[in-house]
């Protein structure tokens, strides 16, 4: 009897897995029919606002200015709602489509792509302004150049959205707060909860606002819980704000909180950014777009210190590229304690101690990791011996430091100011036709902030081997905007010495006079400078457009030799002048165009033109480019 009850037992057990096994497929089918009927929910979020911006859109004539509006108004002179919304007319629709994939000259272009670099152009701008602010010594820099961003029209998405914002992926990663606030995707710079108010009830007149579209997780509350697809999220207010995180009174179904409570009961996910502690970034921290999320339910209860809270759990939408918090602690700058702890390594240092930092080699493409080889390493120019580098030019009486724009002899040379800012050891404002620093007979010292691209390799660099594009150079440090990465160095020489040698891919042409007049389609910069008249290009070149003097660093050279070309580059070129004022012998140095999170490849663009470049037989050679950006070009020339 004993064996038979048994046997009962497991047939009793075997049909209750079948059933939990029935139960939880069931549940699954039902949770992924929900996901997508969220994200259906959220598309359609968006169509209306597309469809509201385009009415706004329509209301304009042919030279931009606002029609005069016959609609009633309000009180206050807004326009009355009305009582049915408009609907889109194909017309109407096709224009809204030419509107999203247009570029600003006109151009058809990928929408995707376009969103991508307007992304990058928005940041570029907020991050000349936040500088020039630091350069005035304002306080919160960077809330001035949020306002400056704001008076110039230049928030990338003014108004609201729901979803993922166009050109920020999952994964994207902000150094402050105030870059989300720069291009809209969080509009809050303190409060960890950005809605949609009241003001949004003519596009969503048919749900309750507010209603939520993006938080920040980064641990401004004592009760928040992360496990990275779950999370449980602490509403907003009642904490205290000088640090300690603690709750000093109970929150309230208010503002943020509300909107959270409507998101879970109308089925609208939010975006999830995680901040997290990076001693290198400016703001000393870091916040990782991780995707969108949805709010399945909410509550009251007591917190840890007693305070009433509200509590949210929101669950990652699947679908979404993987992000976990561990990948991004990593990625966010921990440095390798130990040689032991790197993968691949060929070489422990290329520079074999020249540098200041050691410049390890890593290779995880061949079986064997082996090292470059076929070069030597050097720290500074070599001059070969037909080209004759001029005298040291007089340079400014500051002591010290330079300090005082109106007084320094170098500053006059950059237009009365000063390029760099003295923030992060040296930050370089914006790009400019040519940079003047202070040289060998100024009165300032070595740690002048006019001497920002002659100090030494301040980041940890590594040369690693890629598949496609052999080898290349990335950072283990967060390399904030506008720092000098590194000096592009190799033997000085003769343009036209090198004209006849082939299979060198490493010559760099010096083109500072050709940049400043916009030659071949070189890209104009600030040209606020002053060169002076008595101090002319030594010699001539027979073609204007072929610059006269280049930087070989095809048998010697440093670790930019190793840094490859993007369409859609992370460093640019600026030409340097410090010892002389001779702009066919001006130094070049690579800075850094953009916030650049670690293990980031470096790249910059080489400038070539399409079929520009012509072989031995006089036919145009093709170079296919792999450096795999939205906008990439398919050929390096």
């Amino acid at each position: 009897m004993a064996g038979k009850r048994k046997r009962a037992n497991n047939l009793q057990d075997k049909k209750e897995r079948r059933w939990s096994a029935r139960v939880q497929e069931l549940r699954q089918k039902a949770f992924d029919e929900k996901e997508r009927l969220m994200r259906e929910r959220v598309k359609l979020l968006n169509d209306k606002k597309s469809e509201h911006e385009l009415h706004e859109k329509e209301e304009e004539t042919v030279d931009g200015s606002p029609k005069q509006s016959t609609s009633p108004k309000t009180v206050d002179g807004s326009p009355k709602q009305s009582s049915s919304p408009k609907k889109l007319t194909e017309l109407q629709k096709g224009k809204r489509k030419k509107l999203i994939a247009s570029s600003p000259n006109g151009k058809d272009v990928d929408e995707d792509t376009d969103a991508h670099l307007k992304v990058t152009k928005c940041l570029r701008f907020f991050n000349k302004h936040y500088l020039l602010s630091v350069q005035a010594k304002l306080t919160r820099p960077d809330l001035k150049g949020i306002t400056e961003m704001i008076q110039s029209k230049a928030i990338l998405y003014p108004r609201k959205r729901f979803g993922h914002l166009p050109g920020i992926a999952v994964g994207h990663r902000f150094f402050s707060r105030a870059e989300m606030c720069a291009v809209g995707f969080h509009n809050h710079w303190l409060n960890g909860i950005d809605y949609m108010g009241v003001e949004y009830k003519k596009e969503y007149r048919e749900y309750e606002l507010p209603l939520a579209v993006s938080i920040i997780m980064s641990g401004q509350y004592e009760d928040d819980l992360d496990n990275a697809d779950t999370v449980t999220y602490t509403g907003q207010g009642g904490n205290n704000l000088t640090g300690n995180k603690r709750q000093v009174r109970d929150q309230l179904l208010e503002r943020g909180n509300l909107a959270l409570k409507n998101c879970c009961e109308y089925h609208v996910p939010v975006r999830v950014t995680r901040g997290h502690a990076c001693t290198t970034s400016y703001s000393k921290k870091v916040y990782t777009y991780d995707g969108l999320y949805e709010v399945v339910k909410y509550w009251a209860q007591k917190g840890v210190s007693g305070f009433t809270v509200y509590k949210y759990q929101l669950k990652r939408l699947k679908g979404q590229p993987e992000l976990t918090t561990d990948q991004v602690n990593f990625v966010c700058g921990r440095i390798p304690k130990s040689t032991s702890e790197i993968e691949g390594l060929a070489c422990e240092d290329i520079s074999k101690g020249l540098e200041f930092k050691p410049i390890p080699a890593t290779n995880r493409v061949d079986d064997q990791p082996v090292a470059p080889s076929g070069f030597t390493y050097i720290k500074s120019l070599m001059i070969e011996p037909n080209v004759k580098i001029p005298k040291s030019s007089t340079g400014c009486n500051c002591q010290g430091s330079c300090t005082d724009s109106k007084k320094c002899a170098c500053a006059k040379l950059n237009g009365g100011n000063f390029p760099y800012v003295a923030l992060n050891d040296g930050r370089l404002i914006e790009p400019r036709d040519v940079v003047f620093e202070c040289g060998p007979h100024c009165g300032c010292g070595p740690e002048c902030v006019n001497r920002t691209s002659q100090k030494r390799l301040r980041f940890h660099l590594e040369v690693f081997c890629s598949a496609k594009k052999g080898w290349a150079v990335r950072s283990w440090d967060y390399i904030p905007a506008g720092s000098p990465v590194c000096e592009y160095i190799g033997v000085l020489r003769r343009t036209a010495d090198v004209d006849t040698i082939s299979d060198n891919d490493y010559i760099f042409e010096i083109d500072c006079q050709q940049t400043m007049q916009g030659l071949d389609g070189r890209q104009r910069r600030l040209r606020d400078v002053a060169v002076p008249t008595n101090d002319k290009v030594s010699q001539s070149s027979e073609d204007e457009n072929v610059p006269e003097f280049c930087i070989d660093a095809g048998s010697k050279g440093n670790v930019a030799r190793f840094i490859n070309h993007s369409c859609e580059p992370n460093l640019f070129v600026q030409c340097v002048l410090s010892s002389h004022q001779d702009l066919s012998l001006a130094r070049v140095v690579l800075f850094a165009a953009d916030n650049i999170p670690p293990l980031q490849e470096l790249t910059y663009d080489y400038g070539y033109t399409l079929d520009s470049v012509h072989g031995p037989d006089g036919n145009v050679k093709k170079l296919t480019c792999y450096c795999g950006a939205l906008n990439c070009r398919k050929r390096l020339y």
